[in-house]
Parts: structure tokens; C-alpha cells; sequence
């Protein structure tokens, strides 16, 4: 037997979990296959089999459930052993065929005959991506509306034909239901919605129920139609991400520019970016500069100024001045479909909840349809009930049976809340990460680049004999052109405070100590206080203020102009703008901060103190994955808070690893969690947006519970009948995914 082979196919027409699973169960069972993993969101299947498998065979097996499927190139195929994921899937679900709005960004050719796949399938598996009554659901749904009330007027007009005129009517919505309750039993899903709606309709009208049937094979596709739309609009929210890269791109070639795709556009290609237009690919500035609008890719407010050097992502908006920016990732794998395929794969990876609701929909539907069938026969067997009445509460329970709104209560919630993170520049890699995060005790932060800048700031500048505008002028003009971290500070503060710089001469760096010139015929000299003192002589008080700032954790530079000591600057990474409300939410909500650092003691404890948390610092590697683990043994649910790199083994052992500062490929690798722009208050805002989701799902969860039980009870105790029966199933479903859909707003709250 050869090595395990992966190939992947795109399938077209699923559109719920049911679907999902039909192929999966049907894929498992041909010759050879080890393992399949089929994903809704992404319309694809991944196969993995011991190379004996009949390819084309599995093609025929999944068009014949009435799917359209293509093997996806060969630059799709990887080797098995770098497939992680986990494709768990349910097979006990209730196997709804519901119209759920699927929307693939990738081009759907739609090569393939659907109406023939339909009278396969029995099921509409076009997108319901115009008008809800263009989709064959919503005609069909309308046809058998009109179908009812024309029975209503007949039997009105024609008492003696009524019954025959509602089996019409009835038949009218109830074929193509019945097609699928057929098609959904010979793929192993017996008992589907369709399959229990089928057995009800036929029995009603058994026992002259004609009427009722007809009005409950209506509402039931009034409800599949409002479920599809709901849940199309959820799903609809993570691709619209996509609709932000814009379609052409100008591309430089032979000294001019030509419009071209942007999905064409080759790694190293230069394009042009016009005041106002989105950036189409990711790339780096050659030249310009300008304030670009990331909000739509990172959740960043305010406009960020960028310029030559400096990164920019596909889909953000250049602000004032046109730019020259280098291709750095093809279209396939720029930020935004890193991160609308993130969250489809993470839509796959399911939520322990999810598991156990899965599980016990199992046992639970054939568990209801066998009391179902108890209701109908026992009271007439062995209480001398009429057959009629309990026969008719018997089909009545068979509707409410099917744990649709259970089974979907999770998923939507945590479907949404991905999408929803994603929008907000928070990626979570599945439902059982989102779910972890809301129990999180502690959390555990890098500190450069994490809790801080990353670049160094000038903090101070102390004058020894010059103003400090002068001292900041002579530093910046020996600084000039250096991309040293604290030559590019000092820089910076010499721009913000609008100093022109004077000439240079003779500018020279000297090994370790500093830098030397000739400024506007001044001998110059800025390096450390030890290279300084061995030029000057520093006063005790000088050298007490120089201590100061270095016991702050600040690195200090000293300026000497001629044979004087002209003044001193001060320079550290400083805290991030947000980092000391953002910590004080979550101490507020009782969880535990510390920070790691491998940096020095002296100005760790600074930015520590500065920031009121306890610090762990001068550490490697493998201590701070100790430090997490100690966390977790006294009884902690840690979160690791780090760049994704040097972090790495702390970021695995954490229960939740969070990678922040840009969404590199390292960091959305390594953690289970990414945070796209560097806000420490994005921590707190995963926290709440975990806890918001769990409440969510509890209430989705009682609501699909209580309905079923309310009327189950009012059901047996014959106060309702059928048509109401129905709305403890497609009615639940309805309210539980609009429930769900609230996860997408905005809110303004951090943590919760």
C-alpha cells in the first residue's frame, strides 16, 4: 500500500451542515478513502486516501447525491501530513436540504445542468443571491401560497371537492419534500425533517386532515425560505469581505501604467495607487506618502500615515497623495483572503458545545419519533382512546421532533461571532478557541511589541547648557539618513517638533560609541555616557540625572558640542497608547496579568510599573512556557498574549495563544488567535466577544428547547394541532439564527 495521498475537490450546492455530512458518509465507505473533511463554507472536500482510490468513481458518487464537483489543481493538493485540521462532522443531525443562501467567491462557472441535478437531488441548490422569490425555494413557496388559498376558495365555492383541492395543494409543496426525505434516507439520513414532514402530511391526510396538511407543508416552506435567508445573510458577512479588493489594478510597465485584474497581479510588480482608490494587492511603499484608511482590514479608526518602506494591505483606502507600491503577495494570499480563509476553517473546527449538541441530536430525534409513535398507538390500545385524535397528536409530535434549532443553535452563534471578529480585525481559528477565551483567568503579555511600540520614542531631553531645541537639532543632523532604531527616534521627534536640520560635515560613526561631525562648523559628538565622560567631564548632578533615567529604563545618549557637554536625550519603547485602560478592563473583570519579557530587568520593572502589573523578566523561550504551565497547575485558564515568534512555545502551551502586531504569517500560524492591528484593548474585546457568543448560544439553546417543550405538552394535552406543531422546528430555527445574526453589530463595549 503506497503513502497517503491528499487531493482536494470544489463542491458546489452545499448548503448545510446535512449536506456536508450526506457526502461525507457516502466518500467514506468507497475503497481506499482513509479520511474525508468536507467544508460548507469554503464549498470545498478534502480527500485523503491510500492511493488505490477510484477518483473518478467518488466524482460519480457525489454528482449522483446531486452535487457538482471538479478536483481542484494540482497546486491544491499537499501532502497529508501537513493536513491539522480537525474535521469532525455530524452524521446524526437532522438533515435539513434548506436553501442557506451559499455564497462562493470563487467564480461559479456553472458549467453543469442544475434542473437536471435537481430532479436528482430534490433540492434547490442554487445561491440565493438576488431577491429571496427569484430562488426555486422562494417560487416554490409562493406557488404552493397560491396553491392553499386556491383550495380555500374552492372548497368555499365547492364544499364537495374541498378535501381533493387541499390534497392538491398539499401535494403541490410536498413532492419536492418528499423527493428529499427519499434521497436524504439512501445517504444515511433517515430521519430528516423532510422524511418526519412527509410522514405527517401522508398521515394527516389519512385521517381526513386534508386541510391542516396543506397549511403545514406551507408554513414549513415559509420557514425553510426564512431560514435561508437569515442564514444566508450570516455567511454572506465574512465573504463580503472580499467585495473590498477592488477588481483592476495599475500596473508600471515600460515606463507607463496599464489597468489590469488584480487577481493577476505577480509577486515584485509595481503598481500605482491613486488618491482615493483601494489598495489592490499587499505590498510595500517604493515611494509617496500618504494617510491610509485601514478600517476595513484592521478596525483602525483613524487614517494611518505611511510612507516610503512601510506595508500596506489589500483592500484599505490611500488617503491624499498617490503611491508606488510593490506587490509582496499574490491575490490568493493577500490579508483579506488570509483572513475570510481563516475563518472558514475555523468554522469547521467545532465548539465542545457543538460536539455535545451533535451527539445528543443523535439520540434525540429517533428518541422523539418513538414517542411519537407510542402517543399515537398506546392510549387507543390500552386506554380505548380514539384512534383519530391521538394518531393526529402522534403526527403532530413527529414535527416537533426534529432538533433543527438545537442542532444549528451553536454553529450560527459561532459562525456570526468569527465573522463578526474578523470585521474587527480578530481572528479566531474555530469555536473551540472562541469558546475557551470567555474562561480565560490570566493572561500572560509579551512585552516588546506587545504591551509596547516596538521602536523606540525620545522620552526626554535634558539640557546641560543648550536650550533642548538645540540639542534635538545637533542630534538629528548627525542622526540624519541613519536607519539605526534610536537614530530613526530621535528623527522623528526632530520632525514632529518641525526642526530643519543643518548641514553636515564630516560625518563619521566611531565603532560602539557614537557619532561624530561637523555641524555648521561645531565639532559634534552624541554616543553613550561612559564614551561622553571619556571626552568631558560629567558633574555629579549630571551623571545623578543620566542614572535617573537609566534606572527608568531608558537608554540615554549624550551630546557633546565642541569641548561642552550641550544636554542629553533619553529614548525607550513606550507603552502602546491603549495598553494601560486596556489592562485595567481586564483586571476589572478578574483575570490575572503578567508580563514575560527576555528584556532586562531594570526596564521591564519600568514599563511594569508604569503599567501596574507584576513582570517575569530576563527570560528565554522555554521559561515562559514554564511560567504558563505553573499558571495552568494552580489553576488558571492562561492566555498568551505575544509577537508569534520568540513566543512560540509559550504560545502553544497557553490554552489560548493570541498572536498581535500585524497578522504575520509566523503569528496567524503559531496561535490559535490573531490580532490584525496592535491593540492591546483587542485582547479584552475577544474575552467579551467569547462571552457574548456563549450567552447567545444559551439562549438559543432555551429557545430551542422551550418551544419543543411547550409544545409538546400543549400538544398532547390537545390544545394545539399540527400546523402550530410546525413552528416548534422551523419556527425555533428562524428565531435561533436571527438570534444568532446580533453577533454581527458593533458593540461598544470592550469586555463584558
Amino acid at each position: 500500500m503506497g503513502e497517503t495521498v491528499e487531493k482536494r475537490f470544489r463542491v458546489e450546492g452545499m448548503d448545510c451542515a446535512s449536506c456536508a455530512a450526506k457526502i461525507d458518509t457516502a466518500v467514506r465507505r468507497m475503497p481506499g478513502v482513509e479520511d474525508v473533511a468536507v467544508s460548507v463554507t469554503a464549498g470545498t472536500m478534502t480527500l485523503r486516501h491510500d492511493g488505490t482510490s477510484d477518483l473518478a468513481a467518488i466524482e460519480k458518487k457525489i454528482s449522483g447525491l446531486g452535487y457538482s464537483v471538479a478536483q481542484l489543481g494540482a497546486a491544491s493538493d499537499r501532502h497529508a501530513a501537513s493536513h491539522s485540521h480537525d474535521h469532525q462532522h455530524a452524521h446524526g443531525s437532522c438533515g435539513h436540504d434548506h436553501d442557506h443562501g451559499h455564497h462562493d467567491d470563487q467564480a461559479h462557472t456553472d458549467d453543469h445542468d442544475h434542473d437536471a441535478v435537481e430532479g436528482l437531488h430534490g433540492h434547490d441548490h442554487t445561491p440565493m443571491s438576488g431577491p429571496w422569490w427569484r430562488s426555486k425555494k422562494g417560487r416554490l413557496t409562493i406557488f404552493s401560497g397560491v396553491a392553499l388559498a386556491a383550495a380555500f376558495a374552492l372548497g368555499h365555492l365547492v364544499p364537495a371537492i374541498e378535501s381533493y383541492a387541499f390534497m392538491a395543494a398539499m401535494l403541490v409543496g410536498l413532492l419536492p419534500i418528499a423527493r428529499r426525505a427519499v434521497m436524504a434516507a439512501l445517504a444515511g439520513t433517515p430521519f430528516s425533517i423532510e422524511m418526519l414532514m412527509t410522514i405527517a402530511a401522508i398521515g394527516a391526510v389519512i385521517i381526513n386532515a386534508s386541510e391542516e396538511a396543506a397549511t403545514v407543508v406551507f408554513l414549513f416552506l415559509v420557514g425553510e425560505l426564512l431560514e435561508g435567508v437569515a442564514a444566508g445573510k450570516a455567511r454572506a458577512s465574512i465573504q463580503s469581505l472580499t467585495a473590498l479588493v477592488p477588481k483592476n489594478a495599475l500596473v508600471e510597465e515600460g515606463g507607463g501604467t496599464r489597468e489590469v485584474p488584480a487577481e493577476s497581479l505577480a509577486v515584485g510588480a509595481t503598481i500605482l495607487v491613486r488618491p482615493g482608490d483601494r489598495i489592490s494587492a499587499d505590498g510595500v511603499i517604493l515611494s509617496g506618502e500618504s494617510t491610509i484608511d485601514e478600517a476595513p482590514v484592521t478596525g483602525e479608526s483613524t487614517p494611518v500615515r505611511k510612507g516610503e518602506g512601510e506595508t500596506v494591505f489589500a483592500g484599505t483606502v490611500n488617503g491624499d497623495a498617490a503611491l508606488r507600491v510593490k506587490v509582496t503577495a499574490a491575490a490568493a494570499d493577500n490579508t483579506i483572503a488570509r483572513v475570510v480563509r481563516l475563518v472558514e476553517e475555523a468554522q469547521e473546527s467545532k465548539a465542545p458545545t457543538e460536539r455535545f449538541i451533535d451527539r445528543f441530536s443523535r439520540y434525540y430525534t429517533p428518541g422523539v419519533v418513538a414517542v411519537a409513535a407510542l402517543v399515537a398507538v398506546m392510549p387507543p390500545l390500552l386506554w380505548s382512546g380514539d384512534w383519530r385524535e391521538w394518531i393526529y397528536k402522534g403526527l403532530a409530535i413527529l414535527l416537533i421532533g426534529c432538533p433543527c434549532a438545537l442542532v444549528i443553535s451553536t454553529p450560527a452563534a459561532i459562525a456570526a461571532s468569527l465573522s463578526a471578529g474578523a470585521r474587527r480585525g480578530l481572528l479566531l481559528k474555530g469555536g473551540a478557541v472562541l469558546e475557551t477565551l470567555g474562561k480565560i483567568t490570566a493572561v500572560a503579555f509579551d512585552k516588546t511589541g506587545t504591551l509596547t511600540e516596538g521602536r523606540p520614542q525620545v522620552t526626554d531631553i535634558l539640557s546641560f547648557g543648550d536650550d533642548e531645541a538645540e540639542v534635538l537639532k545637533y542630534a538629528a543632523a548627525l542622526e540624519a539618513g541613519s536607519s539605526h532604531p534610536l537614530a530613526v527616534a530621535i528623527l522623528a521627534r526632530a520632525s514632529a517638533d518641525a526642526i530643519s536640520l543643518p548641514q553636515v560635515t564630516e560625518a563619521r560613526a566611531l565603532g560602539g560609541r557614537g557619532v561624530a561631525g561637523n555641524v555648521a562648523g561645531v565639532e559634534v559628538f552624541l554616543g553613550s555616557p561612559k564614551a561622553a565622560g571619556e571626552r568631558v567631564a560629567l558633574s555629579p548632578e549630571q551623571s545623578q540625572r543620566i542614572t535617573a533615567l537609566n534606572d527608568e529604563g531608558k537608554t540615554v545618549s549624550v551630546l557633546i558640542a565642541g569641548e561642552r557637554l550641550a544636554g542629553a536625550i533619553a529614548m525607550r519603547d513606550e507603552p502602546r497608547e491603549d495598553a494601560r485602560t486596556a489592562l485595567a478592563t481586564l483586571k476589572a473583570h478578574g483575570a490575572k496579568i503578567v508580563m514575560l519579557t527576555g528584556d532586562n530587568s531594570r526596564t521591564a520593572n519600568a514599563i511594569a510599573g508604569q503599567l501596574g502589573i507584576d513582570v517575569r523578566a530576563e527570560l528565554m523561550p522555554e521559561d515562559k512556557q514554564r511560567i504558563v504551565a505553573e499558571l495552568q497547575r494552580q489553576g488558571f485558564k492562561v492566555a498568551k498574549v505575544g509577537d508569534g515568534i520568540n513566543d512560540a512555545p509559550a504560545l502553544a502551551a497557553a490554552d489560548v495563544g493570541i498572536a498581535m502586531g500585524g497578522g504575520t504569517d509566523v503569528a496567524l500560524e503559531t496561535a490559535d488567535a490573531a490580532i490584525l492591528h496592535g491593540r492591546v484593548s483587542d485582547v479584552s474585546a475577544m474575552i467579551a466577544l467569547s462571552k457574548r457568543t456563549m450567552r447567545n448560544i444559551a439562549q438559543n439553546i432555551t429557545i430551542a428547547l422551550g418551544l419543543k417543550a411547550v409544545f409538546l405538552v400543549t400538544t398532547v394535552a390537545g390544545i394545539t394541532g399540527l400546523w402550530p406543531a410546525i413552528l416548534a422546528d422551523t419556527g425555533a430555527t428562524v428565531l435561533v439564527t436571527i438570534n444568532a445574526l446580533r453577533l454581527l453589530k458593533p458593540t461598544g463595549s470592550s469586555a463584558t
